[in-house]
C-alpha cells in the first residue's frame, strides 16, 4: 500500500497593488468639472502625479472633495444643515484620470472658509486622494490655495513642519494653479496619516 503524498507548503501569496485598471473603469466623462464650464470666478487646478523615481503615473486618479463658495458641504452630513450649493451646478467631487504625462486636472471654484468645532477656520481647500499603481490604498492629501491670508493661521497648515508646507500650496500658473504631486521621494507632497 502506498502512503498519501503530504501535502506541498507553498509560500504566501504576495499582496498585489492596485492597478493599472484605475484608468479602465474609475474615470467619467464630467469627472474633472465640479463646476459647469462658463461659472464666474472658476478656477483650473491642474499638474502632474510623480512616483518617488520623479517618473510620472500615466495611470493614476486624483479624486478632490471640497466645500462650495459658501463653505459649505453639498452632503446631508455637513453638521450645518443640508442646502442649495453656490454656485449653481456645484457638485464637491471631482476625479481626473492622468495622462500619458502624468497630468491632472480639475475646474472648481474657491471653496469657502470652513468652521471647526472648537471655534476657529480653516482656510480655503480642497482635499484629495491619490490612487495609483504601487499603492496598496489611497493617499490624502489637501490642496491650500496660494497668497491666502488663511492659511498663516489654519489648524491642520500650521501643524506641518515649515519647510514642508510649500508642499499643500497650489502655485499660480498660466490662466490657473498648478498643483504637482509627489509620492515619495525629495519633493515628497505632505500625506495625511488617517
Amino acid at each position: 500500500m502506498t502512503e498519501p503524498a503530504s501535502p506541498r507548503r507553498l509560500g504566501l501569496t504576495p499582496s498585489q497593488t492596485v492597478g493599472p485598471f484605475l484608468a479602465i473603469a474609475l474615470p467619467w466623462d464630467d469627472g474633472e468639472w465640479v463646476v459647469p464650464e462658463g461659472t464666474p470666478g472658476a478656477v483650473r487646478i491642474s499638474g502632474r502625479l510623480f512616483d518617488g523615481a520623479e517618473a510620472v503615473i500615466p495611470d493614476g486618479i486624483v479624486e478632490t472633495w471640497q466645500a462650495d463658495a459658501e463653505g459649505r458641504f453639498v452632503h446631508p452630513d455637513d453638521p450645518r444643515g443640508t442646502t442649495d450649493p453656490t454656485p449653481a451646478g456645484f457638485r464637491g467631487f471631482g476625479r481626473s484620470a492622468t495622462d500619458e504625462e502624468g497630468r491632472w486636472s480639475v475646474f472648481t471654484v474657491v471653496p469657502g472658509r470652513l468652521p471647526t468645532p472648537d471655534g476657529a477656520t480653516e482656510a480655503p481647500h480642497l482635499d484629495v486622494s491619490v490612487f495609483a499603481r504601487g499603492l496598496l490604498d489611497r493617499v490624502v492629501t489637501r490642496i491650500y490655495f496660494p497668497d491666502d491670508p488663511a492659511n498663516d493661521t489654519d489648524p491642520v497648515l500650521s501643524r506641518i513642519d515649515p519647510a514642508r508646507r510649500a508642499t499643500l500650496v497650489a502655485t499660480t500658473v498660466d490662466g490657473g494653479l498648478g498643483f504637482d504631486v509627489h509620492l515619495q521621494g525629495e519633493h515628497e507632497t505632505v500625506f495625511f496619516d488617517l
